[in-house]
């Protein structure tokens, strides 16, 4: 091989190799950034990481929400129907947040099995659900009968 030809060889394996690099920042960045969402169901089985953020979602159990004195703190039962994840935030609720309201929240899952929310979400109006919500209250074997109009905008 001539010396012109080595040194073109050269550019183009560090052109690829930079942009190899390049790919796999930027996918490493991207996963750091994914939240995943997880019923109530997959968290109690244990589906769900331990530490780290995703979404969870699901109805509000009636009857499950306990406010601490300050009033910012706040604790409530989270089911899709099948299985029930208790809840922790800290902070001002949606003022659509409710009893028996569907909703998607936040945060990470402590050792013990409760989820502390950084951000709870609830539905804009009647006739609409997350489609995660909707999806993972379709897949619970319940007894209880979900308005057709949810999952739709």
């Amino acid at each position: 091989m001539n010396a012109q030809r080595k040194k073109r060889l050269a550019i183009v394996s560090l052109i690829i190799l930079g942009m190899g690099a390049s790919a796999g920042l930027i996918l490493t960045a991207f996963e750091k950034n994914l939240l995943y969402f997880y019923s109530p169901t997959q968290v109690s089985k244990g589906e769900a990481p331990v530490g780290k953020p995703f979404r969870i979602g699901g109805i509000v159990k009636i009857n499950s929400v306990a406010r601490v004195s300050d009033g910012l703190k706040v604790s409530f039962d989270l089911t899709d129907n099948k299985q029930t994840v208790t809840v922790n935030f800290e902070g001002i609720l949606p003022d659509l947040f409710r009893e028996g309201q569907g909703i998607v929240a936040n945060g990470k899952l402590d050792n013990t099995g409760i989820f502390q929310a950084s951000e709870v979400l609830a539905k804009h109006d009647e006739n609409y659900m997350p489609p995660e919500v909707a999806e993972a209250l379709a897949n619970s074997e319940s007894d209880i009968e979900m308005p057709h109009s949810y999952g739709t905008q």
